[in-house]
């Protein structure tokens, strides 16, 4: 968690195959998932928002075992962290940091909810027409109309979190001079010399925990 001093010289292996796996799948779904509801391809959006669920199960599970700057320890920072990282932010040159730095870390934890919250109230949601979640025979109709209503505004939330993202890493590339987007890709920031890459964790692994969550989404909307 420790910040890292000024300067960028190497690449070290940051973000594992999982976590960028997850990320660029999960943009992909929450753009098709807007689609398929604007266009009324309501099998479609729900098949889209059980992956939705299954992943964002994934990534939390993962935020505990997974690599070390993928877990939650190495970006929820204290209140000190968290201010003098923002003091740092009228600067052109960039604090490194091997992770997500302080804002990133809160912008990832809110994301992660807000799907969260948005997949589970999708699964009591109903159209009052013919489409209903899974589990809208499980609650009374005016809970489901409430959760019908949060899945709807949600969404507005949900866009509000991307959109401060997205600002926040075009502010790092034409501010800061800092490309956040590649490493996303490549798994590899450029950090000092003698960095010591952090360990990472076994693919498998988390390939056995996508496995396990998506067979308890599946339970969940079949049984």
């Amino acid at each position: 968690m420790a910040q890292m001093q000024l300067g960028e010289n190497k690449a070290v292996p940051v973000w594992d195959i999982p976590v960028r796996l997850f990320h660029w799948t999960l943009v992909l779904l929450i753009a098709f998932s807007w689609l398929s509801s604007e266009m009324d391809w309501m099998t479609w959006h729900m098949y889209s928002g059980y992956t939705v669920l299954a992943l964002i199960l994934f990534r939390i599970l993962w935020g505990f075992v997974g690599s070390t700057h993928a877990r939650f320890i190495d970006f929820i920072y204290g209140p000190r962290a968290l201010i003098g990282y923002i003091k740092t932010l009228p600067s052109r040159t960039a604090a490194k940091f091997a992770g997500h730095n302080p804002l990133g870390g809160i912008s990832v934890v809110l994301i992660l909810l807000c799907v969260l919250a948005q997949t589970g109230t999708g699964l009591f949601a109903n159209d009052d027409i013919i489409n209903e979640g899974p589990l809208f025979k499980h609650v009374s109709k005016e809970l489901s109309d409430l959760l019908t209503t949060i899945h709807k505004y949600n969404f507005n939330v949900l866009l509000t979190l991307i959109g401060v993202h997205v600002a926040a890493v075009l502010y790092y590339l034409l501010w800061k001079s800092e490309n956040l987007i590649k490493p996303m890709f490549t798994g590899r920031k450029h950090l000092l010399p003698g960095t010591v890459p952090a360990p990472m964790r076994s693919a498998g692994l988390a390939i056995v925990l996508l496995a396990v969550c998506a067979a308890g989404v599946w339970f969940l909307v079949n049984y």
